[in-house]
This record gives C-alpha cells, structure tokens and sequence, in this order.
C-alpha cells in the first residue's frame, strides 16, 4: 500500500512540475521584434487612413497586431512619437530624429488599432526604414 502511494506522490509531483515548466514558458516568451520581421503590408499612410475610416472592423481584420511598412510625410515628432500624415500615430522605443519633419519617410512598425477620438492609426515597435 505505501508503495503505490509513494508512486502516486511522485506522479503528481512530475505533473506538477511539467505544468510549471510549460506555463513559466507561455507567460515569458520572448516578445516579438518588429524590426526583424517581414512586413505583411507596405500602404501609403493615406491609404491605411482611408480604409480604417472606410470601414474599421474590416481594416482591423487586414492590419490589426501585423507588421507594415508605411510611408509618408512627417508632420509631428515628439518626446517618442512620431506622426505621419497627420493621422498615423508612430511609437518609438528609443526618440526618434527631430529632422525628420517635413521629409518622406518608410516606417516599420505594428498596428494595435485605430484612435476614433482623434482619427489616428495607431502603431507601435516603430523603425524609420528609409528618410528622403
């Protein structure tokens, strides 16, 4: 009888210790990296701003949480923004170059949604590909 209680204890304790293993590597996987990535899109910033205003829930489906590449003119740049077209919302994770206003611009980076307060395509992880 101690026997198979003994190896009772010891399965439970295997289990255990394999449902921690798996769960520690689910919460605290490595987070992506844009800038590594392929984009799944490359759009004008006019057009991404037309089709989130067109029609959200649909542009949603296409860009929401994917890579793209958009380019576009730089209207604002502050503290770890950017924006672009005046509408397209660029967070940056290291300040992004105060020059770059009024200048065409390719950036990187992934879409987490759409501001209807301010008419702003929000994007996130950004990288400034290319400058004109």
């Amino acid at each position: 009888m101690k026997k198979k209680g003994f190896i009772v204890l010891i399965v439970i304790l295997v289990m255990i210790a394999a449902g921690a293993f798996f769960s520690y590597g689910y919460l605290y996987k490595d987070v992506r990296n844009i800038s590594s990535e392929d984009a799944s899109f490359k759009v004008p910033a006019s057009k991404l701003i037309s089709e989130y205003a067109g029609n959200q829930q649909k542009a949603d489906a296409a860009y929401l949480n994917k890579t793209v590449e958009i380019t576009g003119k730089v209207t604002q740049v502050t503290d770890s923004v950017l924006t672009v077209d005046s509408q397209v919302f660029c967070g940056f994770d290291v300040k992004p170059d105060a020059g770059s206003i009024n200048k065409n611009v390719t950036i990187k980076g992934r879409v987490i949604g759409f501001d209807e307060l301010f008419g702003e395509v929000k994007l996130d992880q950004c990288t400034i590909t290319t400058k004109e």
